[in-house]
């Protein structure tokens, strides 16, 4: 803990996971030391109203919607500390539990797959594929956005003497989903919503510049 009493309050990203029908929390995953850096890619929709998906010279303005938008994320685990106090949970297993937190957002439960299972042996022809929790990626109080994993990667780069990963790098791959995947009344296109609204709002508190910046006086 910090000496100085005045020291800002150490914010963390992560991930929340929610209930998709009645939006309770079921789990907060906080990330032990927030990334580096974080890569955002966005895929602008533009409206191809051509034959073979050329732009219509007409429609070349307009948007089919809001851009995909993905998100890459490298972040640290290290039980070190832990160790040299002796946590219980460190000393036993390492990071697991931190690995496995993060790494079951992309796995159906066990009990749905037994569930589906046994439809399928009961001769259920058509089996409804299976809904998990909506992940929100938590970058700031700013950028509180529904994801879905699309790729996750581990580096394990130390372990104990049962062989426990004791360090690790992880890497997660997340796409957000906007209204046109979520639809409007669902509680992630809401959240799409407020997360597009908060940047609208950023736009106006940015101060611009004049065309003698860019070195002319008019636009042609």
């Amino acid at each position: 803990m910090t000496s100085f009493p005045g020291s800002p309050r150490l914010v963390k990203g992560g991930i929340v996971l929610i209930d998709p029908g009645s939006s309770a929390i079921t789990r907060v995953i906080a990330l032990q030391y927030n990334p580096d850096t974080v890569t955002r890619t966005l895929q602008v929709q533009g409206f191809t109203g051509g034959t073979g998906g050329e732009a219509n010279r007409s429609e070349a303005l307009r948007l089919k919607g809001p851009p995909v938008e993905t998100i890459k994320v490298d972040a640290e685990l290290d039980a070190t500390d832990q160790l040299e106090l002796a946590d219980g949970t460190a000393t036993q297993v390492g990071i697991y539990p931190q690995l496995a937190a993060l790494e079951t957002i992309a796995y159906p439960t066990s009990a749905q797959l037994l569930a589906n299972n046994a439809l399928a042996q009961g001769g259920t022809l058509e089996i409804a594929p299976m809904e998990t929790p909506l992940a929100l990626f938590v970058g700031s109080k700013n950028r509180i956005v529904p994801v879905r994993i699309t790729d996750f990667s581990v580096t394990e780069e130390a372990f104990d003497p049962s062989l426990n990963p004791v360090r690790a790098k992880v890497s997660l791959g997340l796409r957000v989903l906007s209204v046109d995947d979520l639809g409007f009344s669902h509680k992630g296109g809401s959240l799409y919503l407020i997360y597009q609204q908060q940047k609208e709002a950023l736009v106006n508190r940015y101060r611009g510049a004049g065309l003698g910046a860019l070195g002319i006086g008019g636009i042609p």
